[in-house]
């Protein structure tokens, strides 16, 4: 059901932008119990859509706090995102302060509650009487399917403005946003049909140098946008036309340009993280791989199963902390951890030799070492990190130095070995297509 007062479309890429507002809400955002990754998400989606967010406000589960910073928003914004505060329990409360402000009445729906004791019946749980809360949505608004919970998104078009909301769980919220909330906004003219930039994924090469490699593109190209953004691992580059006077086939063709000038420190055109990008070139040459780790705890074999037909090339992981554990699943020797220690280039190269060998895998990965902040020696303080890749043209090491607190060292370890194997299958990759190429010619 539509508002009468149905906006005309417009486009993000007017003079006159639209004003966005993120509300999120919770006392746990507040507390610190939950960090805020709505912003990060959602501000992401649409930036990459020609749109940045305005203001993102955090406020507690309090219904006056909830209407009173919702009435400011509104009066000042074209569209208001709002996450949080839809369940069943007493905390939730953000629908009836809404709702007050809005002057609309909240109606019981009976799909949505059927939705909800399907959901119940799906789990194999009783429904409590509190679950019929989320079954009411305003009079004058739409539902926004869950597929993935029992809160619905609610979303209103009034007094020439649109209104948003979603349920806080991430699982829940993010498919709803891409899916749902993204093309109603397209169709408005409110974002962009399509992404507004294109971005070059690289790694091994600081954001500093980055750029300096890349400036002889960019000065070639006066009025593009360029922005940089550095994580853990990896550096992105976002190159886009703010005055419009390229269009985006323009934009990647300058990126295509910057990617051949980068060579090996060239990820990937997108966001597909460094697993993936193994991932892919692993089924494309159809080798398969395996993992041995300790200091890293298994971060390094969930990048893998986090994608999804994994088996094709992935043959398994084993995280062996303790001595007896690398020699019985690994066959590790015991001489060799005598005399070298389990954090030592020896040991590495053992754990890849034994992962490859006993899990069946051409290539395989293995980390050990101080991830801190206890352990480490005089020559190898905590954050000396132990790295081997085991290829079909042999098994190497090296030794990393990373400082830091222990979760970033095992991101960092990670991601370090992610992209040694990446660029290893780029180099195979390469060397079978030249001898392709040379056995197409003696033919």
């Amino acid at each position: 059901m539509l508002s009468s007062d149905h906006p005309a479309k417009e486009t993000p890429t007017s003079s006159r932008r639209p004003r966005y507002e993120l509300i999120t809400i919770g006392d746990e955002l507040l507390l610190g119990l939950t960090a805020n990754g709505h912003l990060t998400f959602i501000g992401s989606k649409l930036g990459a859509r020609g749109v940045e967010l305005s203001r993102n406000i955090t406020v507690t589960d309090d219904a006056e706090d909830i209407a009173g910073q919702f009435r400011e928003s509104w009066e000042r914004s074209k569209v208001v995102l709002v996450t949080g505060g839809l369940g069943p329990t007493c905390d939730d409360r953000t629908r009836e302060a809404i709702a007050g402000v809005l002057g609309q009445k909240l109606v019981f729906d009976p799909r949505i509650e059927q939705h909800i004791a399907e959901r119940f019946v799906l789990f194999g749980r009783k429904m409590t009487p509190n679950n019929l809360r989320q079954a009411y949505r305003f009079e004058r608004g739409e539902v926004l399917h869950n597929a993935n919970g029992t809160a619905p998104g609610l979303w209103v078009e009034q007094d020439g403005r649109i209104l948003c909301m979603m349920p806080g769980p991430p699982n829940e919220l993010q498919p709803m946003f891409v899916e749902q909330v993204l093309p109603r906004l397209a169709a408005l003219g409110l974002v962009l049909e399509s992404e507004a930039y294109v971005q070059l994924r690289t790694a091994g090469i600081g954001e500093s140098l980055l750029e300096t490699k890349l400036q002889p593109v960019f000065d070639r190209h006066p009025g593009l946008g360029i922005a940089f953004c550095a994580h853990s691992g990896h550096v992105d580059c976002r190159l886009s036309s703010p005055d419009g006077r390229m269009s985006l086939a323009q934009v990647g063709a300058v990126a295509d340009e910057c990617a051949r000038m980068l060579g090996e420190d060239f990820v990937v055109l997108g966001d597909d993280s460094l697993s993936k990008v193994c991932a892919d070139l692993l089924r494309s040459q159809e080798k398969r791989l395996a993992v041995a780790e300790t200091a890293t705890g298994g971060l390094l074999s969930n990048a893998f199963t986090d994608i999804c037909g994994a088996s094709k090339f992935f043959s398994g992981g084993c995280v062996c902390y303790s001595n007896d554990s690398k020699m019985q699943l690994l066959d590790v020797p015991e001489c060799l951890l005598l005399q070298h220690g389990a954090v030592s280039a020896e040991a590495a190269v053992a754990m890849a030799t034994g992962a490859a060998e006993r899990l069946g895998a051409e290539y395989a990965l293995a980390i050990t070492g101080f991830a801190g902040p206890c352990g480490g020696t005089q020559e190898n303080p905590v954050g000396t990190i132990f790295i081997a890749l085991h290829a079909p043209q042999g098994v190497w090491s090296r030794k990393l130095s990373y400082p830091g607190p222990r979760t970033t060292v095992k991101v960092r370890a990670v991601n370090a070995a992610l992209d040694w194997l990446r660029r290893e299958l780029v180099r195979a990759s390469k060397s079978a297509h030249v001898a392709a190429d040379s056995h197409g010619v003696m033919q």
